[in-house]
């Protein structure tokens, strides 16, 4: 027997398969537009690592594009491995996979270093192998990891990328001429009110691409204004493959394993946080089976980029913050947007195309992407329970530390290296405190007041009691003023009604007044006669039952 589709089923949203958010499906156009606004809202972050290892190494302009290649390749592959998934490895969730930019300080050093990039790759080999060796560890941790952490982190996470935003809306390059002028923060002002007004005048599709909507936008408004180069389309090959070990064959050396194999360790919590975010995002499960899924996805990316020369792959915050603000959950957009990102590897031409977008117009998409993760973290963070524990002090300890290098990024530069590689990034210094303060506090019985077990949240309660009780009076006191207003009103249109009765212009004489037909509440004139009658009735027991005319008015029958 043979079923018809019509074009109603053809393009509505599949179910989700199992109840799960992440499974949902989208015909193949918007599927590929929504994966299309994921590339473009990570691609200028793929590309700037690559660019400044390059550099840092003395390559050409050429070998720096097909860093940049790999670097594309890579990270779609690696997306495509995340989002799709086999037995052990992905954790079949919305994430975008990219190079890491937590690795760009270490691989400068090393790259400047007599090793040059075969050093480089050949430290990342090694330090994959560890982090893949050690997943079935790190996957445990979730347990440690509740919404109070959680929320902690991924409120860190978006106001360490908010920066990135900030330099974007300034023109991308603080060495140039135009950095912070007025036209470069205009055309990011602007581009982030089209994103604004998308999504909030239109519906459906439109609406949920309104970031991409804004890219383009933003794009086109820059050319006429000379914001936007695109002289470097038409500047290399068109199509090129892969070449496996490009730079020569990889170099071991020991001091630059162990710095990139700390490097790997803060991949890891970073891509931990991810995990759970997104989880939090979709309201999903995200359990320790899923968490080591993705980390083992994460670290066989990072394990093959040295052979195609490119660099640590790991999730993308910022595309968080899209699902968050689209509401496109389906995995299957992301694994499409992996896809633009690999055939973006094979045709260097379309990604030099995505590159030439302003770094302003990409700076106003960014600060409502990047604001959207942080906005997430307080969301989870108000669902914390704070009475009679120490788990504000924790958060408060712990967005300190995420802050630190954020404000004062040399901070950690007189520590050990190791110790800077840490706490350098505001991400893994914010997931370090969180985690061993929640174990001190939350975790260790031993010890633990039951109440006030701390003058801060004391402190705390006293002045959320104290807000609470201002907010009753001066409910209480708005609504003691609102009755006597009501009342005044009440009166007066009483006394409007019993003037118009009885000068004729009641329901006696046949014409409906407007205070008749008001409909705020106010009784018309039959329910004010009903409402004579039994007053009078309560004050003589046993008097008729006959309706009653208002105050001065004459009875039916009376003449």
């Amino acid at each position: 027997m043979s079923t018809t589709t019509t074009i109603d089923d053809a393009t509505s949203v599949a179910p989700a398969a199992g109840g799960r958010p992440e499974d949902e499906r989208y015909p193949l156009g918007k599927t590929f537009l929504y994966g299309l606004q994921h590339i473009m809202t990570m691609y200028g972050g793929v590309i700037a690592p690559p660019i400044i290892v390059g550099q840092a190494a003395g390559l050409d302009g050429a070998q720096i594009g097909l860093l940049v290649s790999a670097a594309l390749l890579v990270s779609g592959l690696a997306t495509a491995l995340q989002t799709l998934g086999i037995r052990f490895f992905g954790s079949q969730l919305p994430l975008v996979q990219g190079i890491s930019f937590a690795t760009v300080s270490t691989m400068v050093a090393v790259a400047s270093g007599d090793g040059g990039l075969p050093a480089v790759f050949g430290a990342i080999i090694v330090a994959a192998a560890i982090g893949l060796a050690i997943t079935p560890f790190f996957a445990q941790v979730v347990r440690f990891f509740p919404p109070v952490v959680t929320g902690t982190i991924i409120t860190i996470i978006g106001v360490s990328l908010l920066p990135t935003a900030a330099g974007w809306m300034m023109g991308g390059d603080a060495e140039a001429a135009d950095w912070g002028s007025v036209p470069n923060i205009s055309l990011a002002l602007g581009t982030l009110a089209v994103v604004l007004v998308l999504s909030r005048f239109l519906q459906g599709t439109i609406s949920r691409l309104s970031i991409l909507f804004g890219l383009v936008i933003g794009t086109v408004v820059a050319v006429p204004l000379g914001l936007a180069d695109f002289s470097g389309v038409g500047q290399g090959a068109v199509f090129e493959l892969p070449t496996l070990f490009a730079f020569g064959m990889p170099v071991f050396e020991v001091g630059a394993i162990i710095s990139m194999t700390i490097v790997i360790l803060v991949i890891m919590t970073e891509t931990t946080a991810d995990l759970i975010a997104i989880g939090e995002v979709l309201d999903t499960e995200v359990d320790s089976k899923r968490v080591g899924d993705g980390l083992r996805a994460d670290m066989a990316a990072t394990l093959v980029a040295p052979l195609l020369n490119s660099f640590p792959a790991s999730a993308f915050a910022q595309n968080v913050g899209l699902v968050a603000i689209t509401g496109i959950r389906s995995r299957f957009a992301v694994a499409a947007g992996g896809a633009v990102l690999f055939v973006l590897g094979l045709f260097p031409v379309l990604g030099r195309v995505v590159a030439a977008i302003p770094a302003p117009v990409l700076g106003g998409a960014g600060i409502v992407l990047f604001g959207s993760v942080a906005v997430s973290g307080i969301r989870t963070l108000s669902r914390v329970e704070y009475e009679g524990n120490l788990n504000l002090t924790l958060v408060a300890v712990a967005l300190g530390f995420g802050i630190i290098p954020i404000a004062v990024p040399d901070f950690y530069d007189q520590f050990p290296t190791w110790v800077g590689m840490i706490f350098h990034s505001g991400i893994a210094a914010a997931a370090v405190v969180s985690v061993v303060l929640n174990l001190v506090f939350n975790e260790i019985r031993w010890g633990r007041r039951s109440t006030d077990p701390s003058v801060f949240t004391a402190g705390s309660s006293a002045r959320l009691v104290v807000t609470e009780e201002q907010e009753q009076r001066r409910a209480e006191y708005f609504a003691r003023l609102d009755a006597e207003h009501q009342a005044a009103r009440r009166a007066r249109l009483n006394a409007d009604v019993r003037a118009r009765v009885r000068h004729g212009h009641g329901r006696r004489s046949g014409c409906v007044s407007a205070i008749d037909l008001d409909a705020d509440g106010v009784p018309d004139v039959l329910q004010i006669r009903e409402g004579a009658r039994a007053a009078v009735a309560e004050r003589r027991p046993g008097a008729d039952s006959r309706p009653l005319v208002h105050a001065g008015a004459a009875e039916p029958g009376d003449r």
